[in-house]
């Protein structure tokens, strides 16, 4: 009947809803448009153009947020009302859909307001302590972070990938671009731990790995001007998949920040010069984000500065003896490891969002 459909939509929509609320009343949105209301009113309120766009865009998503919060309550007592009238049914069945799309389409411009959130980004993955185990596990966040991208519709490019001698990746790096690339993968960066029965151990004991993800948003070349006299630049042979050309030129290249020991590496193109291009751009990267860090005053938590191993976790994935994935700065659980690894990472992130709001 489509009354049970509706109810059962209405009942679907709660979750995405109750995000909302949540990142709004801990974002303290309210108070800041209140705060600039009442800026607005001074004779010089106008002269700072900035101050008056943040004015207009809370006062726009106050508005929005008022909308859906005010229909959600209104939409049970319609149910109740009409729910023998087919006719009125339907009506209120379209104003559902739309209500759908609309609280979807804003919690993602809530949760992701930052100026850089809509940039692409580098994501790197290094193997932590731990041998081949590290390496092992690094190559299952590969694999769950290319998933992710694709159940998002984010485009992926393999800009660099390190090979271990026994089973999965020393380390690799992604060039992900899309809408709100950054934004959607910046909760991603730090040390991820993984608790299990080793396959690679004749005792089937367990075992704890470790790997660093670090996630970078893309600048550009402006932002940060490299001087040449301040790099080091190595060329090497690819180890990687691929290619006529891997393993049998020097194409890949590795470039060192000498004042910050930044490194960027990039062996995927064909060429030695688009690779130099593309570390460059990596290592532009990474260098604003360092120096967006030590503004911000956290640089001594952020993933470059730990060590990659016990304590220093942002995540941790237990597959043995129980199964949960649970994230250290959220308390977000989940029991079912298996589809977090296949890329089911949205609930992680929008804990995330909140919690950072």
């Amino acid at each position: 009947m489509i009354i049970d459909d509706l109810r059962q939509q209405l009942k679907s929509i709660g979750p995405t809803i109750e995000t909302i609320r949540t990142f709004w009343e801990q974002s303290k949105l309210s108070d800041q448009l209140a705060l600039l209301e009442q800026q607005s009113t001074e004779p010089d309120f106008w002269q700072h153009p900035q101050l008056g766009k943040d004015l207009q865009r809370i006062r726009s998503q106050h508005e929005q947020y008022s909308f859906i919060m005010q229909t959600a309550r209104e939409f049970p007592e319609l149910l109740d009302l009409f729910e023998h009238d087919a006719q009125e049914l339907k009506h209120i069945q379209v104003e559902l859909t739309m209500l759908s799309h609309t609280i979807k389409q804003f919690k993602v411009e809530l949760l992701l307001n930052k100026p850089e959130d809509d940039s692409a980004c580098f994501l790197a993955i290094n193997a932590g302590a731990g041998g081949t185990e590290s390496q092992d596990w690094a190559n299952m966040l590969l694999r769950m972070f290319i998933r992710f991208c694709e159940r998002e519709k984010l485009a992926i490019e393999m800009t660099d990938y390190q090979i271990a001698e026994e089973a999965g990746i020393k380390s690799a790096t992604l060039f992900v671009r899309g809408k709100n690339a950054y934004g959607l993968l910046k909760s991603e960066h730090g040390i991820h731990r993984l608790v299990r029965i080793s396959p690679f151990d004749a005792s089937k004991r367990r075992h704890t790995s470790f790997a660093s993800i670090m996630i970078s948003p893309e600048v550009p070349d402006i932002t940060v001007v490299l001087n040449p006299n301040d790099l080091r630049i190595d060329t090497y042979r690819s180890s990687g998949a691929g290619g006529q050309h891997v393993n049998t030129t020097d194409s890949a290249v590795r470039i060192t920040h000498l004042p910050t020991n930044i490194t960027a590496q990039c062996q995927n193109e064909r060429s030695q010069g688009q690779n130099k291009e593309t570390a460059l751009k990596i290592l532009r990267a990474r260098i604003a984000q360092r120096l967006k860090e030590e503004q911000e005053a956290h640089l001594a938590s952020t993933t470059e500065k730990k060590k990659i191993e016990w304590g220093s976790q942002i995540r941790s994935y237990v597959l043995h003896p129980y199964k949960m994935v649970k994230d250290h700065r959220t308390q977000l659980e989940s029991p079912q490891p298996d589809l977090v690894l296949d890329g089911q990472l949205m609930p992680f992130i929008e804990a995330y969002l909140i919690h950072a709001a």
